[in-house]
């Protein structure tokens, strides 16, 4: 028998984002990042929290959902049907990805990366990303290029008051002792 899906609610330091964290795994590892509807086509848990009005943004982390709250959205709507959505959802056996999704791999090698870019991805993958999972957001790698490291922040990093904080004396901080060449981290 199957375990009962179990949805608890976790505020982020986003005020316009909630996690939804449930007992199950939902993704290998890493997170998959959904600005609108059509980009989760082939994510079908995704698509269909979409339908819920005021869903602005999805995230589907390994064992959580984070929802960016749309201008118009209200978090007591959201709050009420999201954990509806995402039970009915798997409970009737539907999937979180279709065999047609192929999860952009941020942090993967692409064969001809510098030490200091396989640095960069070691400490993010390692340290960073999961840490800033637990807050419902994702933090990947972009480039780097003189001195300068590009990072895509997601779920409840991407529209966060204290993202630049967290960026600037976190992830800077914390890339700056590893690799003593960057100069600079900025979002992308």
């Amino acid at each position: 028998m199957t375990e009962p899906i179990r949805i608890s609610l976790e505020f982020t330091p986003n005020p316009n984002t909630l996690k939804f964290v449930l007992n199950r795994s939902l993704i290998e590892k890493g997170a998959a990042n959904f600005l609108t509807q059509s980009a989760a086509e082939h994510a079908p848990l995704a698509h269909k929290l979409f339908d819920i009005p005021g869903v602005g943004a999805v995230m589907v982390g390994t064992n959580f959902v984070t929802i960016t709250k749309a201008a118009n959205g209200s978090w007591d709507i959201l709050a009420e049907e999201v954990p509806k959505k995402i039970e009915t959802h798997l409970g009737a056996g539907g999937e979180v990805f279709d065999s047609y999704f192929t999860q952009a791999a941020p942090s993967a090698s692409s064969g001809n990366e510098t030490e200091i870019e396989k640095k960069i991805k070691e400490v993010l993958d390692n340290e960073i990303r999961p840490a800033v999972a637990m807050d419902g957001g994702d933090i990947t790698f972009g480039k780097y290029e003189d001195g300068v490291v590009y990072l895509h922040l997601q779920g409840a990093c991407s529209s966060c008051p204290s993202s630049i904080a967290t960026l600037k004396m976190g992830v800077e901080t914390r890339l700056k002792e590893v690799v003593p060449e960057i100069k600079e981290v900025v979002q992308v």
